[in-house]
């Protein structure tokens, strides 16, 4: 298929087969030869200039024209001569200092030049792409706090997390790219089923997949409460089908009867006319009676293929509860547009003792009242609320510096680790084995200050 990006169509049929990091120009037609490499010679013969202060961005510096450049490339003149004529016909060209020549051709190529650089997806180069031009759909979650949730929530190989997120399923991508096949994650997710756009383009290969499991928000409730049922699951999927024939089977003879008193009424309505036109309708109907066995052939076949889908399903959901009622997953990750507090309070009933969670927002008010929730609740400990700064810099020699425009902000994340809740016991039973743990002197004080 017809490839569009950055303004550029390809088809990727002749990438097939070359390794990734290879460099392509894109020839006539859409078709992807591999580049070879040329020695560039543009800027040694040229003189550079000292400064730039003398260099006034008029227009008219250019002499060739948008029309010249548009009869170039209809000519088939390939980008490389195109920047070399540009780069001829500029008045300014030699007056600029050596860096910003380099600047003025790489910008050219960019523009005139149709070449493309296959590169392996990652995590990094996804996270930057999205954060870069979809920022939206991953809840502005920027690429230096996804790494932070990263680290802060241990994901490691073996693992068993817990990932609630609605980022287009790109952090879901970056667990299972760091655990690396090995261990199970539960995605939670919100409606119909999971969003995993981004998750599609990592690439994974097959076994990545079998230990993904997925549950619904909507029935997380019901879990923690017991009254989860599984009753609706059939035994056996051909139990169902069965069922479902004979219902078809009763609705075989509705039509039957159904055919037949239409059959009748043509019939009746033909004796009016010519024999001719009366060999016409009884060929019709033929036509018409067979269209419908075809028919109900196929919806048998779709029938039995969605009652298939549904058992496959359901099947699975049992699984993935009877994963989260052993209530010993290793960590949570929680990334989503709603709000965090109900969210963490249910999911972290399924969390061992003494295991990392994450949760992101794009603002802070939530993951306050969140913070301020889990200390009343308990249960938690190295309670942390942060927000990452990032600034680019460009590392070049001579010209390293900060980059002139920067992120407003990546969001926030509230990062903490689990302990056991012990809700049996109340605050008098609880004080009375502080007491029995303290000290003999200290014991005395807290009976004095009782009286």
């Amino acid at each position: 298929r017809k490839i569009i990006f950055e303004k550029q169509w390809f088809y990727l049929d002749n990438a097939i087969g070359h390794t990734y990091g290879t460099t392509f120009e894109v020839t006539s037609g859409g078709n992807l030869q591999p580049k070879q490499e040329v020695e560039e010679s543009t800027t040694e013969t040229k003189e550079a200039g000292t400064d730039n202060r003398n260099i006034v961005d008029d227009g008219k510096s250019q002499k060739l024209t948008h029309d010249d450049i548009k009869a170039l490339k209809d000519k088939g003149i390939k980008g490389q001569e195109i920047v070399q004529q540009l780069i001829e016909n500029s008045t300014t060209f030699r007056d600029k200092t050596e860096f910003a020549q380099d600047k003025y051709i790489k910008k050219k190529k960019k523009k005139y030049e149709a070449v493309i650089t296959i590169v392996k997806p990652s995590t990094r180069i996804l996270s930057t792409m999205y954060y870069a031009r979809e920022p939206g759909k991953i809840n502005h979650l920027r690429y230096d706090t996804l790494a932070q949730m990263l680290t802060l929530g241990n994901i490691r190989a073996g693992n068993k997390m817990i990932v609630m997120e609605t980022c287009a399923g790109l952090v879901l991508g970056a667990v299972m790219e760091r655990m690396g096949g090995y261990g199970s994650i539960i995605q939670m997710y919100p409606g119909g089923g999971p969003v995993r756009a981004a998750t599609s383009c990592f690439g994974f290969p097959k076994p990545f997949f079998d230990n993904l499991h997925e549950f619904p928000l909507s029935k997380v409730d019901s879990l923690l409460s017991g009254t989860f049922s599984t009753e609706t699951l059939p035994s056996e999927p051909e139990d169902n089908m069965l069922v479902e024939e004979e219902s078809n089977g009763l609705t075989e003879e509705k039509q039957i009867s159904l055919q037949e008193t239409e059959e009748e009424s043509t019939t009746e309505t033909a004796m009016e006319i010519n024999q001719a036109e009366e060999q016409d309708t009884v060929d019709i109907n033929a036509e018409d009676v067979e269209f419908k066995e075809n028919k109900e052939k196929e919806n048998k076949d779709n029938v039995r293929e969605k009652q298939r889908k549904q058992w496959e399903r359901r099947k699975k959901l049992i699984e993935t509860a009877a994963l989260l009622t052993q209530k010993d997953a290793d960590g949570l990750i929680v990334a989503s547009k709603f709000h965090p507090t109900p969210l963490l309070l249910s999911l972290l009933e399924f969390v061992a003792p003494s295991r990392p969670f994450v949760v992101y927002c794009q603002y802070k008010e939530p993951l306050l009242e969140c913070y301020t929730k889990l200390r009343e609740r308990g249960g938690v400990i190295n309670l942390k609320l942060s927000e990452t700064w990032l600034r680019n810099y460009q590392v070049l020699p001579d010209r390293s510096h900060p980059k002139l425009t920067m992120s407003g902000g990546g969001g926030y994340l509230l990062s903490g680790i689990t302990v056991v809740l012990d809700k049996g016991k109340s605050d008098s039973s609880h004080l009375e084995a502080l007491k029995m743990e303290e000290p003999s002197s200290k014991r005395c004080k807290v009976q004095d200050l009782h009286c």
